[in-house]
């Protein structure tokens, strides 16, 4: 598959990057340098991780998933060279004290997350670094309006940017994007930087999603009017459309998947009774198309305008397989009219 530039940046990333999140949590280190290996073999050069994971957040697994990757890197030499790295500064607390304390997320606190990260990731340099959410209150995972009465900003976006800037030129970081952001947040950023001659963002890296297409709602045209690249992330709702979850629903055996496994997960925007409902009349649509819900979902994101590139999160090699097979599916201008009209009637129940 062809390469894509990152913004305006000189990143070159494959359409499809491996997200790792559930490494060191639902997958061994074993298991998770199988992974990469067979992702590296399969052309996939691009490898999203943060600091926060694994996934669910836990105190004990704070940084697992890096040092995971880290030593991947150090048993392979020459490995590290021929991927694209993206990590994630945490933005604040959500309840994660292991990771800082207090509401805001300082310049230091930018410049100290990625030192710990460069340690854990055995690396010099991160490719892409990216604010996991931002600073400020915004509508993000799974809250649907802006509450002005809930701002406790207490870092300015510019501030932010000087941070990432003193990484950029220290060569520790090459470019620098955002996460679970808003129109306002993108453009502001980018407004910033060219004002003040710091960093640019070059990615933005938002859930999009047949059960969650809110990144339609502006944040499209921003991204495309200001060449800020779009990381999709969650393709598959948290497994739900891949049709694993349609018969019995997510209270089910832990083994079929993280939504029946975690319950801290089933509270979440993924765990609505609307969700899988959409899900659902997805999925039956796949399939009377010829189609696995799998490949309809990942066609949604893999043949679309909006994403540069779709991260993928998989727990096993037959998982991987599956998601990168399903690249070069083609959906029907009829089809994609049947898509567009579950949506008018469903909307985004997982926003």
């Amino acid at each position: 598959m062809q390469t894509v530039r990152l913004g305006q940046s000189d990143l070159h990333v494959t359409p499809i990057c491996l997200g790792t999140m559930t490494f060191g949590e639902q997958v061994t280190e074993t298991d998770a340098h199988a992974i990469l290996d067979r992702a590296v073999e399969r052309g996939i050069n691009f490898i999203d991780t943060a600091e926060m994971y694994a996934v669910p957040a836990r105190a004990e697994t704070y940084g697992a998933t890096e040092s995971i990757i880290g030593r991947w890197f150090a048993q392979r030499p020459g490995m590290r060279q021929r991927v694209v790295l993206a990590s994630k500064v945490a933005g604040p607390s959500r309840g994660m004290p292991w990771i800082r304390v207090g509401s805001g997320m300082t310049g230091a606190d930018i410049i100290a997350s990625c030192e710990a990260s460069l340690r854990r990731l055995q690396t010099d340099v991160i490719d892409l670094y990216q604010i996991h959410w931002p600073e400020r209150h915004v509508p993000a995972f799974g809250i649907l309006a802006y509450d002005p009465s809930k701002e406790k900003s207490v870092t300015p976006i510019r501030e932010q940017l000087e941070a990432l800037a003193t990484l950029v030129r220290a060569g520790k970081v090459r470019a620098v994007g955002l996460s679970n952001e808003t129109p306002y947040g993108v453009h502001e950023f980018v407004r910033l930087a060219e004002e003040h001659g710091l960093p640019r963002v070059v990615s933005v890296q938002n859930p999009y999603c047949l059960i969650n297409r809110s990144y339609e709602n502006g944040l499209d045209e921003t991204c495309h009017r200001l060449e800020v690249s779009l990381l999709a992330y969650s393709p598959l709702g948290f497994g739900l459309l891949t049709g694993k979850y349609d018969d019995r629903g997510i209270d089910t055996d832990a083994s079929v998947g993280r939504m029946a496994k975690f319950d801290s997960m089933k509270k979440q925007r993924w765990g609505r009774p609307e969700a899988l409902e959409a899900a659902r009349r997805y999925n039956a649509l796949a399939r009377a198309h010829g189609l696995t819900p799998t490949q309809l979902a990942l066609a949604f994101c893999y043949d679309n305008w909006r994403v540069a590139s779709t991260i993928i999160g998989v727990t096993s090699l037959a998982q991987l397989d599956e998601d990168l097979d399903a690249w070069g599916t083609q959906l029907s201008p009829e089809l994609r009219a049947e898509i567009d009209r579950i949506r008018w009637a469903l909307r985004d129940p997982a926003q």
